[in-house]
């Protein structure tokens, strides 16, 4: 991990992701209570809010047209400061088309980034270090989720809702505009297709991504939803829920990126759906407080499995196809966060278990799609693995030698090792 920490494209991904959550979750904290106490929005309007939330992960497919006049590090730190200015103007226009807007325009930039996040990390990471890396990202996130509740809470006596979020618009920008001020790039990464890709070798990854996307939609929506109305949580029992889980996502989050590597993307992803067949099941039939709650944190932990979607697709992929693949994978994740709230709304009017139960279903069939999973790399994905990994050891060797001050070799990768990429 020492090696990964030099590489410059680590550590402006941890600055920007570590901004981007404190927006996400500072944005999550205050909503509600803005929306309700100050705008005095009903449930209908705050469900189409929800779901406007959404539509730009539908359209993230459009990152890459974007990326046609805006390199993909500075569109990263370029999101996060459009997630800071919806944030922002979300306390400067208390309005229920004001909250339509501004919730747009803050998903945009949350979207955005996350799409370009994975996407980076696959490019400027080998095999064995994007698992790490991803794995440690999210680990910092929850250190910053559960800061910026603190912040919250502390301020909440001392600011009104509208000036708390203002500031941490402000303070979410300035992190955007930072970054957008360093240049984290190196020259061993393949240049990435410019279109949408669409191949049929790319299936499986395709359609674990929906499963995913239908996966997480039954765990956000729902869950939290029958703690509430079934079992009586209150807002300090929620809010516990949220720092263990935080705590436990910080602690284990680096393991399961390791365990990636360890064990392979196949057998985690199958721990991962195996385990959800009985926590939904759980859900559906243990009508027991405590069990429920600690189905509720096993569920958080299992979510981070899905990281091997991504990395496995880096394994089987043409290095060209990532960023691309990447938006379009976001996309299809999406599919199902128009459609599961909708009918499983229905379908819980007529038995709240119901949901769960599809959730089972999903699982089962997300198991089995996973056993088709193979990660032998292709020789273009080996060929671009070692020139990563050579730029990466040749930047480490000139940070080392910077930091004994001895003079060092300023010179790129070799010019045949990069079209050695280019011609794979």
């Amino acid at each position: 991990m020492e090696e990964i920490k030099k590489n410059p494209m680590y550590n402006y991904l941890l600055l920007l992701a570590l901004f981007s959550a404190i927006g996400l979750q500072g944005w999550r904290t205050i909503f509600n209570n803005f929306a309700v106490d100050v705008v005095g929005i009903n449930g209908y309007q705050v469900g189409v809010i929800q779901s406007v939330r959404e539509i730009p992960g539908f359209l993230t497919f459009l990152v890459i047209y974007v990326l046609l006049v805006i390199k993909e590090h500075r569109l990263s730190a370029i999101s996060v400061s459009c997630l800071g200015v919806g944030i922002f103007l979300t306390g400067i226009f208390p309005s229920y088309n004001g909250l339509i807007f501004t919730t747009f325009v803050m998903s945009v930039g949350f979207h955005y980034f996350e799409t370009t996040s994975n996407s980076l990390s696959l490019q400027y990471f080998t095999m064995n270090e994007a698992p790490l890396v991803m794995g440690k990202l999210r680990s910092y996130k929850a250190v910053a989720n559960i800061t910026v509740g603190a912040a919250i809470w502390l301020l909440a006596n001392q600011l009104g809702i509208k000036e708390n979020l203002m500031l941490l618009g402000l303070l979410v920008i300035a992190g955007g505009v930072y970054a957008s001020s360093i240049n984290p790039a190196k020259k061993a990464t393949t240049p990435q297709e410019k279109k949408i890709v669409l191949k049929r070798r790319y299936w499986l990854f395709y359609v674990l991504n929906f499963l995913s996307g239908a996966r997480r939609q039954v765990f956000v929506v729902f869950a939290i939803f029958m703690l509430v109305t079934k079992y009586g949580f209150e807002v300090q029992d929620i809010t516990v829920l949220f720092i263990i889980n935080n705590i436990i996502t910080y602690l284990l989050t680096p393991y399961i990126g390791k365990g990636i590597n360890l064990l392979g993307e196949r057998k985690m992803l199958s721990i991962e759906y195996s385990s959800m067949v009985i926590i939904f099941l759980g859900y559906a039939f243990i009508e027991n407080r405590g069990v429920i709650s600690l189905l509720y944190v096993l569920d958080n932990i299992f979510f981070h499995f899905a990281m091997g979607i991504n990395t496995y697709f880096q394994k089987t992929a043409a290095p060209k196809d990532i960023a691309p693949s990447m938006a379009v994978g976001f996309t299809i994740n999406h599919i199902s966060a128009v459609v599961i709230p909708v009918f499983g709304g229905m379908l819980w009017m007529l038995n709240w278990k119901i949901p769960f139960i599809i959730g089972a279903v999903l699982s089962v069939t997300s198991l089995l799609f996973v056993q088709m999973i193979k990660t032998e790399p292709t020789e273009e994905n080996e060929a671009y693995n070692r020139v990563t990994d050579k730029a990466s050891n040749k930047e480490n060797d000139k940070a080392d030698d910077k930091n004994r001050k001895l003079p060092h070799d300023d010179t790129g990768i070799q010019e045949t090792d990069t079209q050695s990429i280019s011609n794979s």
